[in-house]
Order: structure tokens, then C-alpha cells, then sequence
């Protein structure tokens, strides 16, 4: 009998193991000789996906490469790090995180010697709420993930300023605006290639979510970006970008603040948004329902604030 419940409990094991699916793979998109388009999908973090929910991006140097945001887990950073291996055998010396939300940041912990460098505030963003992040990705994928760490970075770039440098021979410019998506947002700049990366102040096809944004700040972020003589803009989620399209997501962003602070000057009301702002072209986006609720009591907080 013992051998029997035995046999039952591990065809259990082996049949739960089995209906686990694994990580979705990466689609790759070749932007040219040595930059590559991680993409991954564009599903909020579930138990289906793991967590895997962002764009990476990995760039071809000399001798080495340079890979921008990690995913929401070691479990992601190390998908996303085979996918990049085979891409290259170049070594990965160099992490770049456009943000400090912790499906850009939490896979660090895999490029065990790699430099990491982000904007000032979002390093100081990744040590207060790594654990926070943490948690939200294990109740989004429903199981806890003991070895991932919030790993913050080594050198940094400090708010309003436009750096040029050059890691591994590409030359590239690190722009971090006052906020946007976030207070620690920094954008990449590669001026050979004409190519901008963008983490989420740019999204593709998905509803962007304001959970830590400055809208009025973003909007003018969206605004200024249009400077850039881009051929190819890496998103922070969904495909690849247009300067069409980022002038697209500035004009959608604008309508919606101007809409919604009119909504507040005449004297409405929070509730009024809904009938008074056209939501048209939002509603198009993917997880406009899970996301509007929350984008819209952000962007009524901040204007009440702002004249109060």
C-alpha cells in the first residue's frame, strides 16, 4: 500500500510539473547588425507568462555587449539571457535599466559582474521598493521566487541631464528627463544607428499605466522626444515604434491631461471624466479596462494637487 500511495504521489508531482508551461520565448527583432529587439509579451505578469512581460534590448560592442532591462525574476533575466546567447558569444559586461519597476529590474541578479547603470533615482528607487516589487511579482505569478534580488545600480546619471558616453565602442546618449513614467526614467540614445530606447515612456498597443507616473511631466517628456531623428524606437512593452507613433501616444497623452484638467477647472468631478473626455482611442489598447480606472484617478489626483 505504502509503495502504492508512493507511485500516485509522484505521477501527482510529474503531472503537475508537466502542466506548468514553460517561460513564452522572446521573439527576436533584428534592428540592424548589432542591435537586437528582445520583445517580449504584451499580457500583464500572470501565472501563465511567469512574469515575462517586457522589452529588452541587446547591443553588439567590440568585444563585449550590453543588454537593457532584465525582466521581472532571475527566472526572466536568465530566459532573456539565453536568448542572448544566442545572439552572441559576446560577454554581457554592461546592464542598462530604463526604470526601477521590477519587470525591467529584478532579473539583474543573473549578470552576476556585469556594470549596471540606471538614473540616479532609480537606483535609489530599486533599494526602497525591491522588496515591494518582489512581492508583487510572486502574487502575480502565484509562487514565491526565493532567488531573486533587487540588484541597484553602480553608476548612475543625475536627473535633467543628457550624457554622451561610449561602453564597449557603441557610442550612445543617456537622457534622463525630470519624469515621466516614473521619477528615475532614463531613455537611450544611439546616434550611429538613429535608434531610441525607450523603456515605458514609450508602449506600443497597450494602455500605459500611470501607477508612478508625473503625467504633466511625461507629456512634456513625450513632447521633447520628438527632437530625435529616430529610424527604429524600442518600446518598453509591444512592437517596435515609429516617430509617427510616438507622436501618436504624445497626442493621445496631452488630449487626455487637457481633457481631464478642463473636466476639474469647470468644476466637474472625478465620475465626469468618463462622459466628458473621449476615451476613443484609448479604448483601442490592450488592458484599457484593468488599467483607465487607475490612470484616470492618477491624472484628477495630480491636477487637484497642482491647484489646490
Amino acid at each position: 500500500m505504502k509503495r502504492v500511495l508512493m507511485l500516485v504521489a509522484a505521477v501527482a508531482v510529474l503531472a503537475g510539473a508537466a502542466m506548468v508551461k514553460p517561460i513564452p520565448a522572446v521573439k527576436v527583432e533584428k534592428v540592424n547588425d548589432r542591435i537586437y529587439a528582445l520583445l517580449g509579451p504584451t499580457e500583464l505578469p500572470n501565472a501563465t507568462n511567469h512574469g515575462y512581460m517586457v522589452n529588452s534590448t541587446l547591443i553588439l560592442g567590440d568585444k563585449a555587449a550590453i543588454l537593457i532591462d532584465t525582466g521581472m525574476s532571475d527566472e526572466v533575466g536568465a530566459h532573456i539571457r539565453k536568448a542572448a546567447e544566442k545572439l552572441t558569444k559576446l560577454p554581457i559586461t554592461h546592464i542598462i535599466n530604463t526604470h526601477h519597476h521590477g519587470d525591467h529590474t529584478l532579473g539583474n541578479v543573473v549578470f552576476q559582474g556585469a556594470e549596471i547603470i540606471s538614473s540616479e533615482s532609480c537606483k535609489k528607487l530599486v533599494e526602497d521598493t525591491g522588496a515591494d516589487w518582489i512581492a508583487i511579482a510572486e502574487s502575480a505569478i502565484g509562487r514565491k521566487l526565493p532567488n531573486t534580488k533587487a540588484i541597484p545600480a553602480s553608476r548612475t546619471y543625475a536627473s535633467q541631464s543628457r550624457t554622451p558616453v561610449e561602453i564597449n565602442g557603441v557610442k550612445m546618449e543617456f537622457w534622463v528627463p525630470e519624469a515621466a513614467h516614473t521619477k528615475g526614467d532614463m531613455l537611450v540614445w544611439l546616434p550611429d544607428d538613429k535608434v531610441l530606447i525607450a523603456g515605458d515612456v514609450l508602449v506600443n498597443t497597450t494602455t500605459p499605466n500611470f501607477r508612478d507616473a508625473e503625467v504633466k511631466k511625461w507629456v512634456q517628456t513625450l513632447a521633447d522626444l520628438q527632437q530625435f531623428p529616430a529610424r527604429t524606437v524600442i518600446p518598453g512593452h509591444g512592437p517596435l515604434m515609429t516617430m509617427k507613433d510616438t507622436a501618436a501616444m504624445h497626442k493621445r497623452m496631452a488630449d487626455f491631461y487637457a481633457g481631464v484638467e478642463k473636466v476639474y477647472k469647470d468644476g466637474g468631478s472625478e465620475g465626469d471624466i468618463r462622459q466628458k473626455v473621449s476615451l476613443k482611442d484609448w479604448q483601442k489598447l490592450k488592458h484599457f479596462d484593468e488599467q483607465m480606472g487607475g490612470n484616470i484617478n492618477k491624472t484628477w489626483l495630480e491636477i487637484e494637487a497642482a491647484n489646490f
